[in-house]
């Protein structure tokens, strides 16, 4: 408006506009509107998963140890070997075990296979022989029928008694050696001439009751 203009009309009584006056801005808004919905974090307000926002940029390794427990400590890892060392040590130890016991028995069955096909034929025994003779064989006393002369000639060393499947077999002193090789469990008894009369107390004649008496 020019100033002939405004002096005209102040003249028919018009007043002069006044300017009009801005807002003051507060401080921190930067004068951005769309600040606010542009961070919702800084006002407190919630993402769109309706979880609040921490204003706070996500912690690095968060995503990897999410889920996860404590890492095994050097100690802990360190026993666990031990224990697993000791037990693969066990397994080993029983299997050996187990493999000799096999092994064993199977020598035992090869040497009692032999034994009888060494006394095959070769017992002593007689059907007519009355006189028991006694001895302790397995911790047990056992007992063996012989004559006369048959006992004569087994207190003196010259005959023996060898075990096979459970019977007692008179043989001479030749077999009984042959047999304790082939498998020494087998002789039950071998009488030494020379050694004192308490170490075979059986020998005594005492002992050779008839077979109509209970032992």
């Amino acid at each position: 408006m020019s100033d002939t203009l405004r002096d005209q009309l102040l003249g028919l009584g018009f007043k002069a506009p006044t300017p009009e006056r801005k807002p003051a801005r507060k401080p921190g808004t930067g004068g951005n509107p769309t600040s606010a919905k542009a961070d919702p974090a800084r006002h407190g307000q919630r993402r769109p998963d309706g979880k609040p926002s921490s204003g706070k940029p996500p912690a690095r390794g968060d995503a990897r140890t999410r889920g996860r427990g404590k890492p095994a400590s050097r100690e802990d890892i360190d026993l666990a070997k031990a224990y697993a060392i000791r037990a693969q040590k066990e397994k080993d130890e029983r299997i050996a075990a187990e493999k000799q016991k096999q092994e064993e028995a199977r020598l035992r069955r090869e040497a009692r296979a032999r034994l009888a096909t060494l006394l095959d034929g070769k017992a002593l025994n007689r059907e007519d022989a009355e006189i028991a003779r006694h001895f302790e064989y397995g911790g047990k006393i056992k007992r063996i029928y012989v004559t006369a002369d048959q006992l004569q000639a087994l207190n003196a060393g010259e005959l023996g008694v060898a075990q096979l499947n459970g019977r007692y077999l008179l043989v001479t002193a030749a077999v009984l050696a042959e047999a304790e090789a082939v498998f020494a469990p087998s002789v039950a008894l071998r009488v030494d001439p020379d050694a004192p009369a308490g170490d075979d107390p059986y020998a005594d004649p005492k002992y050779q009751v008839p077979d109509d008496l209970v032992w």
